[in-house]
């Protein structure tokens, strides 16, 4: 029989527009890392495919709502809680009933789980745009609203009436400055309640030793390579768009920014293969080539394996192009390779372009003191 000191540990947690569980993710790790329980008091999220794929991968939390607008607040104080709303201007409000109708802009019912749970901790996470909307007045609404105490350290002396109690922090995170082999940048706002846990400090960048082809898969099916059809369709949409098209070579440090719906845009992370044996499409190899220059604007077109470059037009029939796969996408989100996949290949691309990168929130969260001496 455990003792009280023997008994680990729990800390009580919940998220709004929880997706496919990043958060739950990152926790896992620092859970075991540091020996301790998680209770999951609630998620909540109205994708029915997110939350699929949330249960697939997931004890289901003890209270699991589909709509932030009716979604219960827990009396007894969360340790942390996570929410990632999506990022509407204030301004909107002035079409509607003026600051009377804030439950119209998202960014409030999370305001208001704070103001009325006050956790230990939160966490919010948004797009960079976010710093920008509508001429930065949003973002100095949201630091406004959730900073009563101090912002970035430096104390609030007069807060605004609706202020919660909270020291706030905020920063633009790259992932690829935390081991992430993608190029994504989001705002974090990490807040913290009592005096006592108000020692936060961002963690420091990381060198990426984990590259673009670490995350490719080696053998891919036929489905995912794109069809002159389509290789013509993005290339006029290059040409009407000023979009770049870009093969990768798989040598890249690391990707572009994973988007909802991967391979439909030209300016998306796509694959340029070849391969070993001619007479087959069975053993994959990333080409050395290196990033092309610019597309062909021949006849064929680079469908058949046509490319323009300073030394004029070469001919590269082994070679052919590639979107990423939904295991790939998630790779470069930092999920393990052991998320089940249970949706269809269009909802993986939505939900991983809608997830946030795990590693990045995880060394976020270990700078909390989640866990008090």
């Amino acid at each position: 029989m455990q003792t009280n000191k023997q008994m680990k540990k729990t800390i009580t947690v919940g998220s709004d527009f929880s997706g496919v569980g990043a958060f739950d993710q990152a926790l896992r790790r620092i859970s075991i890392k540091k020996d301790f329980k998680i209770r999951s008091v609630f998620a909540c999220d109205m994708d029915k495919f997110a939350r699929q794929s949330y249960l697939a991968n997931y004890d289901a939390p003890e209270y699991y709502p589909e709509d932030v607008y009716e979604r219960a607040i827990p009396e007894k104080s969360l340790d942390i809680y996570m929410t990632s709303p999506p990022c509407q201007s204030f301004s909107l409000l002035g079409n509607r009933k003026g600051k009377g109708d804030k439950r119209g802009v998202l960014f409030f019912n999370s305001w208001e789980f704070i103001d009325k749970n006050r956790p230990r901790f939160f966490i919010f996470e948004n797009v960079k745009g976010l710093l920008s909307d509508d001429e930065g007045r949003t973002f100095r609404e949201w630091c406004n609203t959730l900073g009563g105490l101090s912002v970035n350290g430096v104390p609030v002396i007069f807060p605004f009436e609706e202020s919660v109690p909270y020291h706030i922090y905020f920063k633009v995170v790259n992932s690829k400055d935390h081991g992430v082999p993608q190029n994504r940048e989001r705002v974090f706002i990490v807040g913290i309640r009592d005096n006592e846990d108000n020692s936060f400090t961002w963690p420091k960048e990381e060198p990426l030793t984990k590259k673009t082809k670490d995350i490719l898969e080696e053998n891919v099916d036929k489905t995912y390579f794109l069809s002159e059809k389509m290789l013509k369709g993005l290339m006029k949409k290059k040409s009407n768009f000023n979009g770049k098209f870009e093969p990768l070579t798989g040598e890249e440090e690391f990707l572009k920014c994973i988007t909802t719906c991967a391979g439909s845009r030209v300016t998306d992370n796509f694959i340029k293969v070849g391969f070993i044996n001619q007479d087959t499409q069975a053993s994959q190899v990333f080409s050395d080539k290196g990033v092309l220059t610019t597309l062909s604007a021949g006849p064929h077109g680079y469908a058949n394996g046509y490319i323009e470059t300073s030394k004029g037009v070469s001919v590269l029939k082994k070679n052919r192009i590639r979107r990423l796969t939904p295991r790939e996408c998630f790779r470069a989100q930092d999920f393990a390779d052991n998320f089940k996949f249970v949706v269809s290949d269009t909802q993986l691309y939505k939900q991983a372009g809608n997830s946030i990168s795990v590693r990045p929130l995880e060394k976020i969260l270990e700078k909390l003191q989640l866990i008090r001496k």
